[in-house]
């Protein structure tokens, strides 16, 4: 949500921002319908001062046996009685369609973020590891776990559709280890505090988070008001809605490993096979609530974060800023990790690292008590992926795979495997 204060004093910069973001100016809709709310209200106000004010004369003129002025401050009264309910309906009708504008307009980029219409614009900022040479054709994930007897989208298919898939025996393991390995390192090692938060949600928590209204089509709702969530920063971030903190329990950061689901409805054709896209999948999310001149260096905290994951798997990857035109809704500034996939040759993403400054914070009216001056100020809101678990997954099968069809096992999970070192062919075990 933006601030309407700054709309008003830098309808300008607003509107600079918004063509960053490759949209029209707004500025000039917006504060008029600002101007009719505030008309509207300074109405009401002027009103219901005037209905008191003549409430505490009516008094005074009978005191005063002055009837013919009581008569006519009490028809004065209750003509206001008639008049203010619909003025009052006026400003909360002026009010939610300001609402309803500014929820659908996107977080302004960073003044840091590079220009660019889409991905193509995108800046690798690092690249960190070499993939490794292959004296084979490297195989796609799906391609290593059907051979394994391991992931069957089929079996799934027959249940639930396409874009689902059931891993069994060491794969169902090896996610889990995956999730595992995330989950201490984070917390043991980066101070991350880790939650097992809701998967279903009421629509403000959605609302919260910018995932309502403008993106409904894309989530899976239930047929009595919850929403399953497209990822645990919905839950997690929504643990400070309605709060006042101190500035002292600041940062706050959060981490669960939950599954996610999303309908993908603008991925048609996208990723049709295997593990990439799917409608259900599991993550490890890291969520911060910070000040706003700590957030920047809470933004590079949470991806070397993400990226220590990758780096102790001994998975090669690269980090990329992205573009005005390839950033989320609710994104000042995002970070894409992409983690690299000798089967498809390519830089795919696992991780994706967002500050979005006040904007959710201002949707969940989550504040915080500086612990100098006076008044309160919205926290500001970071989440990003540490890392996708699903996707993971796939990057070890890939990046570890050998020539024989088994995969070796990165040495840091091989405690979370019960010591194992390979997943074998079926004859091969």
């Amino acid at each position: 949500m933006h601030d309407i204060k700054f709309i008003r004093e830098f309808p300008a910069a607003f509107d600079k921002g918004l063509a960053r973001r490759g949209l029209s100016a707004m500025s000039a809709e917006i504060l008029a319908l600002d101007l009719e709310w505030r008309t509207a209200t300074g109405r009401l106000q002027e009103m219901q001062s005037h209905r008191n004010d003549a409430s505490k004369k009516i008094g005074q003129a009978k005191a005063q046996k002055n009837e013919a002025e009581a008569q006519r401050l009490m028809a004065d009264v209750a003509r206001l009685k008639d008049e203010i309910p619909a003025t009052e309906l006026r400003v909360r009708e002026y009010e939610e369609m300001l609402n309803e504008r500014l929820s659908a307009i996107p977080n302004l980029p960073a003044a840091d973020v590079p220009d660019g219409a889409d991905e193509s614009a995108n800046i690798e900022v690092r690249r960190v590891g070499t993939p490794r040479g292959l004296n084979f054709a490297p195989k796609q994930h799906f391609d290593i776990g059907e051979a394994l007897k391991l992931m069957d989208f089929d079996a799934a298919a027959k249940m639930s559709g396409a874009r689902f898939v059931v891993l069994r025996g060491q794969l169902a393991r090896l996610e889990r280890a995956l999730a595992n390995f995330m989950l201490d390192l984070h917390t043991q090692t980066f101070g991350y505090l880790e939650c097992v938060p809701p998967f279903l949600v009421r629509d403000q928590a959605m609302y919260g988070t910018a995932q309502l209204p403008k993106f409904r089509d894309e989530q899976f709702g239930t047929t009595n008001g919850y929403w399953l969530i497209p990822t645990a920063e919905v839950s997690l971030t929504n643990q400070v809605r309605e709060s006042i903190l101190d500035e002292a329990q600041l940062p706050m950061r959060f981490t669960a490993w939950t599954p996610c689901f999303r309908s993908e409805a603008g991925a048609a054709g996208k990723d049709t096979r295997g593990m990439i896209r799917m409608h259900q999948f599991s993550k490890v999310e890291l969520v911060s609530i910070t000040t706003p001149e700590a957030s920047d260096a809470e933004h590079e905290r949470m991806v070397s974060c993400a990226e220590e994951i990758l780096k102790r798997l001994g998975l090669p990857f690269r980090t990329v800023v992205l573009s005005t035109g390839d950033m989320g809704f609710s994104a000042r500034k995002t970070y894409d990790i992409e983690v690299w996939l000798p089967g498809q040759n390519a830089y795919r993403e696992i991780s994706s690292c967002s500050n979005c400054g006040d904007f959710q914070a201002r949707r969940m009216d989550a504040r915080y008590r500086p612990g100098a001056g006076k008044g309160t100020q919205f926290v500001n809101t970071l989440n990003g992926s540490g890392l996708a678990v699903g996707r993971t997954l796939i990057a070890v099968l890939e990046n570890y795979q050998q020539a024989d069809g088994t995969v070796t096992i990165p040495e840091v999970l091989r405690p979370y495997m019960g010591g194992l070192d390979t997943i074998a062919l079926p004859h091969a075990a």
